[in-house]
């Protein structure tokens, strides 16, 4: 195994010993067409159940062609950041030059500062052997473009990483440690997801993109100076902590790799590769995810387990205020056609005056009685009487007392109750005597009728 490939695999591992990293995006050089690749590098981002401002390392090294010296190639890098660092600053005076360089191209700074700039040996990796700060770190600005026609734009970053030997020594990594505000989003939802699934959100990490409208400018204006990748792997990666709590909805691209960490305990790494072949083109790994409770993690048993519950219980209560509910319409409101006498409700057997003068005594049969009234009748024998029995004939009619009329639709007042009972006597099968008797009464509402 080569010195190249051993040395990847070490760096490799460096990963996951390392503080987490997120998303550097355009390197460049002090001189124009940079003669050495950007090699291995790692954009490494770190989140936390806090969900506050993440820690962002970009870690990287610098190939160097075999057929040149790094003494002839020695300069500052420069990396164009689109966005605000803040929280983590190294002590030291500003650089004034970077805000003069950015104030001179219309941009408004607004603060300026020292990043932690960190050297990592790739083989003496281990808490007795830290890694080594590079005195006076990295001077960064911040700025802002207020004019033009779209207005004010979002903030960005221009940091410049002074020259270090161990940048062309492939035993070497260096580390940029940033802490990003705002890198996390939430993800829109509806209160019920919040609730019960727990507050989602998206982080984003990149390389390459200079589309902010900050940031474009002063790409364009050296995109000459741009370092490309190298040969050597190169590979975005955010570790999650407390894996116990994570829930991973999404990842984009879809090649992405879900792990658990090897070095670190309880934390869930996703890592996209970057692709060389796509120049200067945008990359970027983005996550959906959240961290939920306890409680919020059986969620998918106690949901079912309430609404079964509330089924059982809240059905019989609903259904009785469902049916007082329609009673109570039932009650104060009629349907019928307007100017017409209302016919009302009705149940049994009422026998109108034209069936009853059909029948006459002495001459009707009993076969003729069922043919005109039905065969719906109470049978009432005699057994001392073989030869007599009695036809009994009941029914129940409600008719509504109609107050205001609107098209079909109608108030009611009360409801009329009539009570009918027919007696048909019969003796030697022919009728002997009839007797007709109506009770009247009067309803605050209907009442079910009963056959």
């Amino acid at each position: 195994m080569n010195l190249g490939w051993r040395a990847w695999l070490l760096a490799a591992l460096l990963i996951g010993v390392l503080p987490v990293p997120t998303g550097a995006q355009v390197f460049l050089g002090s001189r124009p067409h940079p003669e050495f690749g950007i090699g291995p590098l790692f954009v490494r981002a770190s989140v936390t159940p806090a969900l506050g401002s993440v820690t962002v390392d970009v870690l990287w090294s610098l190939e160097i062609p075999p057929t040149r010296s790094a003494l002839e190639l020695e300069q500052d890098l420069y990396m164009l950041w689109p966005g605000e660092v803040d929280g983590l600053t190294n002590r030291g005076t500003p650089d004034p030059s970077l805000s003069r360089y950015v104030e001179a191209r219309g941009f408004t700074a607004l603060s300026v500062g020292r990043l932690p700039l960190y050297a990592q040996s790739l083989y003496q990796i281990g808490h007795d052997r830290p890694p080594e700060e590079i005195s006076g770190g990295a001077p960064f600005v911040t700025f802002v473009q207020t004019g033009g026609a779209l207005g004010l734009t979002a903030p960005a970053t221009y940091i410049r990483v002074p020259w270090t030997p161990k940048m062309a020594n492939r035993s070497w990594l260096i580390d940029l440690r940033m802490s990003i505000p705002g890198l996390i989003k939430p993800r829109r939802a509806t209160w019920i997801e919040n609730v019960f699934w727990g507050t989602r959100h998206i982080v984003s990490i990149g390389y390459n993109d200079v589309r902010p409208r900050a940031v474009f400018p002063m790409y364009f204006e050296h995109r000459d100076r741009v370092v490309r990748l190298g040969d050597a792997p190169a590979e975005l990666v955010v570790n999650f902590a407390d894996a116990e709590h994570l829930k991973i909805n999404e990842v984009f691209p879809q090649s992405s790799t879900k792990r658990l960490s090897e070095s670190l305990e309880r934390t869930e790494v996703v890592s996209s590769f970057l692709e060389k072949s796509r120049g200067t083109a945008p990359q970027q790994l983005t996550v959906e995810f959240g961290y939920f409770s306890g409680l919020q993690a059986l969620a998918p048993i106690l949901i079912p387990l309430v609404f079964f519950v509330l089924g059982n219980f809240a059905g019989p209560v609903l259904q009785r205020v469902a049916l007082n509910a329609a009673r109570r319409v039932t009650a104060r409101v009629h349907v019928g056609r307007p100017h017409q006498h209302p016919r009302g409700r009705q149940s049994g057997v009422i026998l109108s005056r034209d069936a009853l003068a059909r029948i006459v005594p002495g001459e009707t049969t009993y076969d003729d009685v069922i043919q005109i009234c039905g065969p719906n009748a109470e049978h009432h024998e005699q057994l001392v009487m073989p030869g007599r029995r009695t036809l009994v004939y009941r029914g129940r009619r409600i008719i509504p007392n109609r107050t205001r009329t609107i098209g079909w639709l109608a108030t009611v007042s009360h409801w009329d109750l009539e009570d009918h009972t027919t007696q048909i006597e019969l003796e030697d099968n022919r009728v002997r005597d009839i007797q007709a008797h109506v009770r009247r009464s009067r309803l605050p509402a209907p009442e079910l009728l009963k056959q």
